[in-house]
């Protein structure tokens, strides 16, 4: 599989296209004004408790407060308010943990009043951002995330990622970490850590203890609801957490994006470095690689499939509903559950694409076409749960129910990614209607009126609709030769298949546009 990294980088941020053979798979959004990243951690203060909810709204500076409830405390989170009370009054010096006594665990089934009060201040890391009219969503449970492990402060635990099965493997690797590991903190071994030596993640835990001890010196001085610690950018993130050797390019359009992700890779895989490549194109980034085309055709309420089936994708305030339609792809009587079974396993694959592509979270219940052999319904399940296995967003697939629905729920961690793909007409402008037609020559002499007459304007080209140029050039006496009489010079008349019928633009002699 050829992977490829498309950015496209502006002065408010950057759109970044993941490429798989060829065929777009992700779409983010990297903005500048975006303050609430997934990842990012703030000094909140709480400004109310809920015990109805078990939870308490923070204030982090948004302009709703964010939410936290207490199965996201961590269990650790008496040590994080004891640390938290010690640094920022002056009397723990140490920016690691060799010398803190950690408290003891909360009760899984407790109550959020009993550890949290009205306008206590508590590190808190974003765990959802901002979501339609919702504020950021929140952990306590803190984490800072590296390209082969995930430090954990306040505990001992070595965690490895259940995609590593060699037991071999498994075991190395938690050698290799208890060996390097600093006291009171806990480490989760990432699926890229497989095959790694001891410097590569000794390398990766050393840049996050910094990190750590970044946060406990910001910790100190830093305002309430304001952040202390930020996420690396969306770039470096998806960089960071899907680079592997079947990368053959990352293509960038903009020199100091083009260094720093050069710079990135060459400090998690140096070996990597060369892929790097500067776009210097004319024509933009995204249409150069086709991207743009493949936006148009994959965003919008209807997907068509290149077997003549196509999907309907409607979107709720609650979930998000599929519909699987075999459109003009027809078949023998004898041949339906068969022609049902591909139809859906191509609009299967296609589906697993669009959740990745338009990151849907939350509930998706898809409408399969019927079947009625258990064993096509079955391989069909397996088949989608083989499709979304590249999906990095957790998620979970429920066998086909009784009327042929299939539920997914997906992790939801930022704002769908939603883009219009509908443009506004150019005859009329969106309203649905357009000026009559018997006035466009009245229009058109208008405008004669103001370009020769007041601008002064010579050898003038008027460019309209094939179907206006073979009425005004009609007959002998027709309309080109009464406006010679009348303005005392020769107009020429051109045609364009591209205007609308009743669009028309003038041209000066210089072939530039005159603005009306």
């Amino acid at each position: 599989m050829i992977k490829e990294l498309i950015i496209d980088s502006s002065p408010n941020g950057a759109t970044i296209a993941l490429l798989q053979d060829r065929q777009l798979v992700e779409l983010h959004k990297e903005q500048i004004t975006n303050n609430y990243t997934v990842g990012d951690i703030y000094l909140g203060r709480i400004k109310k408790i809920m015990p109805s909810l078990n939870a308490a709204f923070v204030d982090v500076g948004y302009e709703k407060d964010a939410f936290l409830h207490y199965l996201d405390l961590g269990p650790q989170v008496q040590s994080l308010l004891k640390l938290t009370k010690q640094v920022r009054s002056g009397g723990y010096q140490s920016k690691l943990l060799d010398n803190f006594k950690p408290e003891a665990d909360i009760n899984k089934g407790g109550k959020i009043s009993d550890v949290l009060s009205k306008s206590l201040l508590v590190p808190v890391q974003i765990a959802k951002e901002p979501i339609s009219t919702k504020g950021p969503r929140l952990s306590s449970d803190l984490s800072i995330a590296g390209r082969y492990v995930v430090l954990v402060p306040f505990s001992e635990v070595i965690s490895i990622s259940k995609k590593i099965k060699s037991n071999t493997e498994r075991n190395r690797l938690r050698k290799v970490v208890e060996s390097i590991k600093p006291k009171h903190f806990g480490v989760i071994i990432r699926t890229v850590s497989e095959g790694k030596g001891v410097q590569e993640l000794q390398k990766d835990l050393l840049d996050l203890i910094s990190k750590w001890e970044t946060f406990v010196t910001k910790l100190h001085g830093t305002e309430p609801s304001k952040k202390v610690l930020g996420e690396i950018g969306r770039t470096s993130t998806i960089l960071r957490d899907i680079l592997n050797p079947d990368f053959q390019h990352i293509y960038v359009n903009e020199q100091s994006m083009y260094e720093e992700v050069r710079s990135y890779i060459h400090e998690i895989s140096p070996d990597l470095e060369g892929i790097v490549r500067l776009h210097k194109h004319k024509e933009p980034i995204f249409e150069h690689h086709g991207v743009d085309k493949q936006i148009k055709s994959t965003f919008g309420k209807t997907v068509n499939l290149a077997g003549g089936a196509y999907l309907v994708i409607e979107h709720t305030e609650a979930l998000h509903v599929i519909d699987v339609n075999s459109g003009n792809r027809t078949a023998n009587k004898e041949n339906q559950e068969e022609n049902a079974y591909q139809v859906n396993k191509e609009a299967a694959k296609e589906i697993a694409r669009q959740l990745r592509l338009r990151d849907m979270g939350g509930i998706v219940v898809v409408d399969f076409i019927d079947m009625h052999k258990p064993t096509n319904r079955k391989e069909l399940f397996d088949y989608l749960k083989a499709q979304m296995a590249d999906d990095r967003a957790k998620h979970t697939i429920l066998p086909p129910s009784k009327f042929g629905l299939i539920q997914i729920t997906r992790q939801r961690v930022r704002p769908e990614m939603n883009i219009v793909t509908s443009e506004v007409c150019p005859a009329c402008g969106g309203t649905g209607t357009i000026r009559p037609t018997v006035l466009l020559i009245d229009d058109i002499e208008t405008n004669f009126n103001y370009i020769l007459t007041e601008q002064n304007e010579k050898n003038i080209t008027l460019c309209v609709h094939p179907y206006i140029e073979a009425y005004i050039k009609k007959g002998v006496f027709n309309r080109q030769m009464k406006w010679y009489f009348k303005y005392g010079q020769w107009i020429k008349v051109k045609s364009n298949p591209a205007y609308q019928i009743t669009e028309f633009k003038f041209f000066s002699a210089k072939d530039e546009e005159i603005k009306l």
